[in-house]
């Protein structure tokens, strides 16, 4: 088992990993000491999102739902497709014939949510991909309703971009928990993966997380437990792809409180937010780790309706180099909206962190994972909400912010609105929505702010199942719907050379 620490290659793959894809030629300068043109930010043409197999139960019941933010500049035209990622094609009623899988779901037109569903436990990994009009700020989730057994509850997950490099702080191999790591290769050649385990001591012998293999155009499930002997119930997660890409998620399934995905953390950095915590939350367990090579000292916070106040008893954390630490925070909201800031006391260190939440009290205990993330930026989409159940927090750590917010047409029917909020700084808010006009169906709200202050943002879905009071929770990082090309301009010397 090697020690992975952060490397300047791997923050140069990240960066190229996006939902858009652009080719760039920069013609040689015409002469020295000129300017170069302002770049132009353009819709991106092409995203890419990966969706995990959605569960193992007989129980389950999935919905995937699709939206495009409207976005000036964009093409007329355009198509999407989500189609099983192991092989994209179905076989035909003889078992030999191999025929076009059909896709999940249809788009119409950008702002409007489009919505398809699956029954069962046999529902594999979905590929998709959206060009021209379709494509700027393409959001897709993925909502399980499970009755009953291990991970019972409503479990959700943002689709995401095919990546080489990801965290997952808040992972288990304990023996209530059944922890499944969720690789996606959306493309035409195998990827190669290494598993990375860390718990309160640093690095976790592993039986098989080197050069694991995920086949071309497939979804792999990766039971953790498989991985190690070890009983653990706090452990961090890397996933380091040496060859090609994949989509990563880990689906954290408990046999008493429930279960849900648990995202990638955001890249690791001296300063994190977690945020929109419920505010009836019963218990909230926070697992942070830093990959570097020094101690990480934090300051924690709480950015509650009133400011940022310090929690009794847990004002700091010190995460020792390469290891895990989890610290429980019980009910820190204290029924009031909150968010998690982490904040170095002295030296920043690099740490990535997420959040364990339980609702509920006995056996009608449901829990759902919180990361950190990255801010909102120019604009975030939230897919699947419904009339009743969604709740929306801002947070303005820094310094007060100005937020548009759009609830768009329903997935059936209805007339988007638009409603503008102030969130003072230090503080988070759970909003009052603003309500489409004749909803019918579920909705996106898509997030915009209108100053320059870092605004974090996450969405909490509720649903009563079977008696049961479900929940999940997504955060919204910004959705990469532009992307910067610089100018150009023909140069014939080029052809003289």
């Amino acid at each position: 088992m090697k020690r992975t620490t952060l490397s300047l290659i791997a923050g140069t793959t990240a960066l190229a990993a996006v939902t858009g894809f652009a080719a760039l030629t920069q013609p040689t300068a015409p002469g020295a000491g000129a300017a170069a043109k302002a770049a132009a930010v353009l819709p991106v043409e092409r995203s890419s999102l990966l969706c995990p197999a959605p569960s193992t139960s007989d129980l389950a019941e999935t919905t995937y739902t699709s939206f495009t933010p409207v976005t000036k500049g964009t093409k007329s035209d355009g198509t999407t497709a989500l189609l099983p990622a192991a092989g994209k094609t179905a076989a035909g009623g003889d078992g030999k014939k191999k025929t076009p899988a059909k896709p999940v779901l249809t788009p119409k037109a950008p702002g409007t949510p489009a919505a398809g569903a699956t029954s069962g436990g046999a529902s594999p990994a979905l590929m998709g991909t959206a060009e021209g009009r379709f494509a700027p700020g393409w959001t897709l989730q993925e909502t399980t309703e499970v009755a009953a057994g291990t991970g019972r509850g409503l479990l959700g997950v943002n689709c995401t971009a095919p990546d080489t490099d990801f965290w997952f702080p808040g992972v288990s191999t304990a023996a209530d928990r059944t922890d499944y790591l969720h690789l996606t290769n959306p493309d035409d050649s195998a990827a190669v993966v290494d598993i990375e385990l860390y718990d309160k001591d640093g690095p976790v012998a592993t039986t098989a997380g080197d050069d694991f293999t995920v086949p071309a155009g497939s979804g792999e499930p990766i039971l953790l437990s498989t991985l190690t002997g070890e009983k653990q119930d706090d452990l961090t997660v890397h996933v380091n792809v040496r060859s090609g890409r994949v989509g990563a998620a880990v689906q954290a399934l408990d046999d008493k409180l429930g279960g849900d995905w648990l995202a990638a953390s955001t890249d690791p950095a001296g300063s994190l937010v977690v945020p929109g915590i419920p505010k009836d939350a019963t218990a909230v367990r926070l697992v942070a780790f830093t990959p570097a090579d020094s101690d990480a000292d934090l300051k924690v916070q709480l950015a509650s309706p009133s400011g940022l106040i310090t929690p009794a008893g847990k004002e700091t954390l010190h995460v020792k180099a390469g290891t895990t630490t989890a610290v429980d925070l019980g009910d820190v909201t204290r029924g009031e909206a909150g968010s998690l800031v982490l904040t170095p006391t002295d030296q920043s260190v690099p740490v990535v962190a997420a959040v364990r939440v339980v609702r509920g009290k006995g056996d009608k205990q449901e829990s759902a994972y919180l990361p950190a993330t990255s801010p909102v930026g120019t604009r975030a989409s939230a897919v699947a909400n419904t009339a009743k159940g969604t709740t929306l927090s801002l947070t303005a750590p820094t310094g007060t912010a100005k937020v548009k917010v759009t609830a768009s047409a329903g997935s059936e029917g209805g007339t988007a609105a638009t409603q503008t909020y102030t969130i003072r700084a230090g503080t988070t808010q759970d909003v009052q929505l603003p309500a489409p006009a004749g909803l019918k169906g579920t909705y996106a709200l898509t997030v915009e702010p209108l100053t320059d202050t870092p605004v974090y943002a996450s969405r909490t879905l509720t649903a009563s199942i079977e008696g049961l009071p479900g929940f999940t929770i997504q955060t919204l990082p910004a959705d990469r719907g532009t992307v910067a090309v610089p100018q150009t301009e023909e140069d014939m010397t080029v052809l003289q050379k």
